[in-house]
């Protein structure tokens, strides 16, 4: 699972419903929810080549 820093919680946790995505500047990002509150998080990944 991919771990992501929730705001709402001030903690990191494990993402649910965890999607990879592309940005639009061509980035990839994981976009999920945290477990325990539903907030949305957000994490951007390293470049893939």
């Amino acid at each position: 699972m991919a771990e992501g820093y929730c705001v709402k919680c001030k903690a990191k946790k494990e993402m649910v419903d965890a999607n990879e995505i592309t940005m639009a500047n061509g980035r990839q990002a994981l976009k999920g929810k945290c477990p325990d509150c539903g907030t949305g998080m957000f994490k951007i990944l390293g470049n893939k080549k």
